[in-house]
């Protein structure tokens, strides 16, 4: 079992290491096939084997060679990241970010002393594995793999259209791709607050080179922002750590979270903060904004499978401590608001992949929100929220970044009549948007679990920023999709110039967010709720939502199959007839343009309105940063006071 998991978590760092040092593209591409296929069904075999089951592993007494294991495996990790902190400080010398550089020094030297000085010295086991582990390796393994496979396709597209304005570093990104796949697996794996901790900050690292891949100054300063704001993260899991291990001698998470002392609540705010700036929550969400200057694999990986995911992951895992106290609130209340405040900037935006951000903003708010509640039902509809919404959301961003190479632009006033155009790129980017808000799609679902557990637990304030935060939602992906469905003009097919590379992931992520609400019913019946019974102790617990309504899907999902095949046979078959646009002047016959009353040429053009003019400016969004701040910052004093 712990030989399984080793290879699981150590073989992305060497495929990345292969990846590193290859510089012919056709043994690039099939490097990347060999090696994602690879983590793709070691996982699914590693998933089958362990469903079910609730394991620790890797105990502080394992001995190979007549010497600690852990402890050899300690000094390993500490040397590692004593040279992340010395490639962070130089790049921060670099390019005068010198605040990264101080926030970097301080936690590692604060990491080393505990662990130097014994006063972190761990005891039981190092290592994890639920169903939840299982959950979150899938996403990591299937939906990261095939991202990796994306990009081999995708970058060669976009080294074609940037010609000598962005190096070509291809094989350094898919190396970095790799080291974040590894990096995720150890960190749902481990059980022991430093292991996670080393991990949780290479995925920091890397995202910070990956946001920086063009080296623009734009990109420059957007890679810092993100690393600062993860390393303010990082300073707060640090003091967890050292809140915990001087504190109550518990290095291990599970042991954390099931410790009654009311100051437990020290160390589960420094986690939550953590995760609030891994997830990209207000006040920090500006970072993942800026992540969208990297090339869309990487804006896919962060958004979807990897990066934002570690702070939710850690959220269900501290949720039980969390709930009924001010720091479960606090957490709550956050969630809530980047939710709400998140849909309405994302209302504003033409740009497709600014829209997709702020909804994975958004969308992560509800998660946050509903981890901070903490009770059943909230962390089965944030475990299926994470789900739909990793597969939904790589979906989107892997065919917007098609489009864009394929059409020349991402503008979503530009996708008009894309069905036409792109019939096959058009439909799976309406089954990803129908994926994250309509009905049958599992995301509308947990939603209303969502809604249904807010008001039962009588937080109105969170009913009230759910129900509206829901409807601006509704309003900027039904102006999306119906951008994609609807042409008032003659619309001709093109030639699509999308890859088999791209087209493989695409597919695979079109197939997945169809299966996952076919099988809505079995995850929720054998895997999601076993995990709530188990994260509370529990054994009676029953979603909101009925067995009886949860089959009624299916029935719907078939039923729209049918509807959807149908309309297909019906517009291939039937001939339509495409009438003139009436236009209150003089047609020029382009269907275009019209000659208005004063006798000038005027353009005809059809537009949804983005409310740029109300909500466009930057202050909406400074004073809900600053507003987050304050209700963090007083939070985390009620909390750390009311122990004192």
């Amino acid at each position: 079992m712990e030989t399984f998991i080793a290879i699981l978590i150590l073989f992305p760092f060497l495929a990345a290491l292969v990846q590193a040092f290859i510089k012919s593209n056709s043994l690039r591409r099939i490097s990347v096939y060999i090696s994602s296929a690879a983590i793709i069904v070691a996982t699914i075999v590693f998933a089958i084997m362990n469903f079910g089951k609730e394991q620790y592993l890797v105990s502080d007494k394992l001995i190979i060679g007549g010497s600690s294991l852990t402890g050899t495996v300690n000094y390993i990790m500490l040397a590692v990241e004593f040279i992340l902190m010395g490639i962070i400080t130089y790049l921060s010398f670099k390019y005068r970010k010198y605040y990264a550089a101080v926030l970097s020094i301080v936690q590692t030297a604060f990491v080393a002393w505990l662990e130097l000085s014994g006063r972190a010295h761990a005891t039981g086991f190092y290592m994890f594995c639920d169903n939840l582990t299982l959950i979150l390796c899938l996403m990591i393994a299937v939906v990261g793999g095939l991202i990796c496979v994306y990009a081999v396709g995708y970058l060669k597209d976009y080294h074609h259209h940037h010609g000598d304005e962005v190096k070509d570093r291809r094989s350094f990104f898919c190396a970095m791709l790799f080291v974040f796949l590894g990096a995720m697996f150890g960190i749902v794996f481990s059980s022991n607050l430093i292991w996670m901790y080393f991990f949780w900050e290479i995925t920091s690292v890397v995202s910070f080179l990956l946001i920086g891949y063009t080296k623009t100054e734009e990109a420059v300063n957007n890679s810092f922002r993100a690393l600062w704001m993860n390393l303010l993260g990082g300073v707060g899991f640090a003091a967890a750590i050292g809140f915990a291990a001087i504190g109550f001698h518990i290095t291990n998470l599970q042991d954390l979270v099931a410790l009654s002392d009311p100051a437990v609540v020290i160390p589960l705010i420094c986690l939550a903060l953590a995760a609030l700036t891994k997830s990209a929550q207000l006040p920090f969400s500006r970072w993942l904004m800026g992540a969208m200057v990297a090339p869309t694999p990487s804006s896919a990986l962060l958004h979807s499978a990897t990066m934002v995911k570690a702070g939710i992951y850690l959220l269900i895992r501290i949720a039980p401590a969390m709930t009924g106290n001010l720091v479960g609130l606090t957490v709550a209340l956050i969630g809530g608001f980047t939710f709400f405040v998140a849909s309405i900037r994302a209302i504003i935006h033409t740009d497709g992949k600014k829209v997709l951000a702020y909804s994975t903003i958004s969308n992560l708010g509800l998660i946050v929100a509903c981890c901070g509640v903490g009770i059943n039902e909230t962390i089965w509809a944030a475990i299926f929220l994470m789900m739909f919404h990793c597969v939904s959301k790589s979906l989107l961003f892997q065919t917007v970044g098609s489009v864009e190479h394929t059409s020349g632009s991402r503008n979503i006033e530009d996708m008009h009549g894309l069905i036409k155009r792109y019939p096959a790129l058009a439909t799976a980017m309406t089954i990803g948007i129908a994926g994250m808000y309509l009905a049958p799609f599992g995301m509308l679902i947990s939603k209303w679990s969502a809604l249904q557990a807010f008001v039962d637990a009588g937080n109105i304030i969170l009913v009230l920023l759910l129900a509206f935060g829901s409807a601006t939602t509704l309003f900027y992906w039904t102006k999306w999709i119906s951008k994609l469905l609807a042409y008032a003009r003659p619309t001709i097919r093109r030639k699509d110039t999308t890859s088999l590379d791209q087209w493989v992931s695409i597919g695979g992520h079109t197939v997945m967010m169809v299966a996952l609400c076919l099988v809505f019913p079995f995850l929720s019946g054998s895997l999601v709720t076993p995990i709530v019974n188990s994260l509370y102790g529990t054994k009676d617990f029953k979603p909101v939502l009925s067995d009886e309504n949860l089959y009624i899907l299916i029935l719907m999902i078939i039923i729209l199959a049918l509807v959807l095949v149908a309309g297909f046979i019906i517009t291939r078959l039937v001939k339509t007839k495409q009438t003139s646009v009436y236009m209150s002047g003089i047609d020029t016959g382009d269907e275009r343009h019209y000659v208005g009353a004063f006798d000038e040429e005027r353009t005809m053009y059809h537009a949804n309105w983005y409310l740029s003019d109300l909500i466009g400016t930057d202050r909406l969004m400074n004073v809900a940063t600053a507003v987050a701040a304050a209700g963090l910052i007083i939070g985390a004093v009620l909390t750390i006071g009311g122990v004192l």
